[in-house]
C-alpha cells in the first residue's frame, strides 16, 4: 500500500478533456495526459483492500493486479507496474481508453467516496512503458510445429494470437476487412482510440511471428474445408456482428443505416480512403436521429458532431437512469445502472428516452422523417419484466435526413464458417463452448463475443486469453499459458 491516508488526503481525479471547441475540429482523443506527480497522488489513494472487488469477476474479467501496480506506480516503480499490467492483460492501452471500467464500480471507494482511477492509471502505466521502450516483441523460444488458426483481429483474437504464439504455436489471423483491429481499427472512433495505437501492438505481434492475412473472409475467400486441413487448431473469436435491427415501415429508405456501417465508414475516410457521393454517409449538413444510447450510439454522437451535423438526436426505448445507485436493487460492487454523460455528449446532442419509433417516412425513396412515440412501462402484477405502454396521444414527427441504428447486436454471423463448421449454438445464437472454450467440434475453439455474446472490450480480452488456454492445453497436453481468474460468463 503505497500510502495508508491516500484515499484521505488526495480527490479522485481525471486528466483534462480537450476543450470541446477545440476537439470538434479534429479526431484526435479527448483526455490530455497526467503528470507523474498526478498520477502517484491518484495511485497513492488506493487501500489495497484485505478482498479488492476490483479484479474479483464483478470488478475485472482479466483479474488486473490493480493493487499490486497501483503501488508500485506510487513507488515510482513503472516498469515493475508495466510487467504486473502485462502479467494479466495483453493490450492494456485498449482498455485504458475505452473500457467502462468495471473495476472502478466495484473499488471499495466506491462505497461512499469516489473510486480509484483505475482506468486512467493503467493508460498512464503503458503509455510510459511505449515512450520508454520497455515494450518490445516477445517471439518464442521453441516453435511447437503446431499450426492454429484464429479467425478475426479484434480483442479477442488478438490476445488470443498473442498468446499462442508465445506458447511456441504458428499462428495465422484471419481478417475479413482489410484493416487488422476488428471493431478497435473500424468501430471505434479515433477520438477515443487513436489507430497507431492499434498498429504498434500489430507491429509487435508481427514481429513476434504472428501472420495476419487481411480481406479473407473464411468460408468465402479462404475455404473452411482447406481450413481444416491446413491447421491443427481453429479459434473463432469474430465478434457478434449480426446487428439488431428495425423492422418498421420504411426500414428500407435511403439514409437509414446501421450504426456499425457509418463508423466503419468515417473511419476509412478519416484514413484517406475516398468514396463516391452515391456512396458517402456523412452527417454534415443533416439532422441526425440515433436510435440507441449505449456506446456505439454516442461513438455516432461524437463522430456526427465532427461531420458538422446541423442537430442530433438521441433515442432510448428504456427509462432514463437514475443518478445514483439504488443500494436495495443494485448494491456495490454490482455495475451500477445510473446515468453517464460521456466526452460526445458533452459536444451536442439532445438525448431522449422511453421512445420507441414507429416509422420512417419519406419522399423517392429518401428519408424525410422518424415518427415516434412515448411510452411508459408497467409492472407485471405476476412479477414478471416489466410491460412496455404506449402513451396516449403523445405521437410525435421529426424532420431527419439520417437515421443510424445503434440498438446493439444479437450474435455471430452463421452463414458460412459457423454453418459449414458445424459448431453447436447456444439459446441466444452464440457459439457453444464448454469449460476450456472448446466448440461441438473437435479442435475448434471459440471465444470473445462470437461466444458470449455482445459485450465489453475486457471481457473480449479476457475471453480471448482463455481460449488460448483451452486451445494450448488440447494441442499439447499441458499448458503454461496463465489463468484468467476474473472472468465469468455473466456480468455486464
Amino acid at each position: 500500500m503505497g500510502k495508508v491516508t491516500g484515499f484521505m488526503e488526495w480527490e479522485r481525479e481525471l486528466p483534462d478533456r480537450r476543450p470541446v471547441a477545440e476537439r470538434l475540429k479534429d479526431w484526435r482523443e479527448v483526455y490530455t495526459n497526467w503528470s507523474d506527480n498526478e498520477a502517484r497522488h491518484q495511485a497513492g489513494r488506493c487501500m489495497d483492500c484485505g478482498v479488492p472487488f476490483c479484479n474479483s469477476a464483478s470488478g475485472c474479467p482479466l483479474g488486473n493486479l490493480i493493487p499490486d501496480w497501483n503501488d508500485l506506480v506510487y513507488s515510482g516503480d513503472w516498469q515493475a507496474a508495466l510487467d504486473q499490467l502485462h502479467a494479466t492483460n495483453n493490450f492494456p492501452e485498449f482498455t485504458g481508453r475505452v473500457c467502462p471500467a468495471p473495476c472502478e464500480a466495484a473499488c471499495t471507494l466506491n462505497v461512499n467516496m469516489n473510486p480509484v482511477a483505475i482506468e486512467m492509471i493503467e493508460k498512464t502505466i503503458v503509455e510510459r512503458g511505449w515512450s520508454e521502450g520497455w515494450i518490445t516483441p516477445r517471439p518464442p523460444e521453441k516453435r511447437t510445429g503446431m499450426k492454429v488458426a484464429v479467425i478475426g483481429s479484434g480483442p479477442s483474437g488478438l490476445a488470443c494470437a498473442q498468446q499462442l504464439n508465445r506458447a511456441g504455436h504458428q499462428v495465422t489471423v484471419f481478417e475479413g476487412d482489410e484493416y487488422v483491429g476488428g471493431l478497435l481499427t473500424l468501430g471505434i472512433p479515433d477520438f477515443k482510440l487513436e489507430k497507431v495505437v492499434v498498429q504498434r501492438r500489430v507491429k509487435q505481434m508481427e514481429d513476434e511471428g504472428v501472420e495476419f492475412r487481411t480481406s479473407t473472409w473464411v468460408g468465402r475467400d479462404y475455404p473452411t474445408e482447406q481450413l481444416r486441413r491446413d491447421f491443427q487448431a481453429i479459434c473463432l473469436c469474430g465478434g457478434a456482428t449480426v446487428p439488431r435491427d428495425l423492422p418498421v415501415p420504411g426500414r428500407e429508405l435511403d439514409g437509414v443505416h446501421f450504426a456499425m456501417d457509418y463508423l466503419k465508414q468515417s473511419n476509412r475516410r478519416n484514413d484517406g480512403q475516398e468514396f463516391g457521393p452515391d456512396e458517402t454517409v456523412s452527417a454534415e449538413g443533416k439532422t441526425v436521429v440515433i436510435l440507441g444510447g449505449g456506446d456505439t450510439g454516442a461513438d455516432c454522437l461524437g463522430t456526427s458532431c465532427r461531420q458538422g451535423a446541423v442537430q442530433t438526436y438521441q433515442y432510448e426505448l428504456l427509462p432514463e437512469p437514475p443518478s445514483k445507485r439504488n443500494p436495495i436493487t443494485n448494491p456495490w460492487p454490482q455495475w451500477p445502472t445510473i446515468f453517464r454523460t460521456s466526452s460526445a455528449h458533452e459536444e451536442g446532442g439532445v438525448r431522449d428516452y422511453d421512445i420507441l419509433t414507429k416509422k420512417l417516412n419519406g419522399e423517392d425513396g429518401k428519408l424525410k422523417s422518424l415518427t415516434a412515440v412515448r411510452v411508459g412501462w408497467e409492472r407485471d402484477p405476476a412479477g414478471g419484466r416489466p410491460r412496455m405502454v404506449e402513451v396516449p396521444d403523445s405521437e410525435f414527427t421529426i424532420e431527419t435526413e439520417l437515421v443510424l441504428l445503434a440498438m446493439g447486436f444479437l450474435h455471430g454471423e452463421h452463414r458460412g464458417l459457423l454453418t459449414e463448421l458445424g459448431v453447436d449454438l447456444d439459446e441466444r445464437g452464440n457459439v457453444g463452448t464448454d469449460s476450456n472454450f472448446m466448440t461441438s467440434v473437435e479442435g475448434v475453439f471459440a471465444g470473445g463475443d462470437m461466444q458470449r455474446g455482445q459485450s465489453l472490450v475486457v471481457h473480449a480480452i479476457a475471453g480471448g486469453r482463455r481460449t488460448a488456454r483451452g486451445c494450448d492445453a488440447w494441442l499439447t497436453g499441458q499448458t503454461q499459458l496463465p489463468r484468467v481468474t476474473g472472468y465469468s460468463r455473466g456480468g455486464i
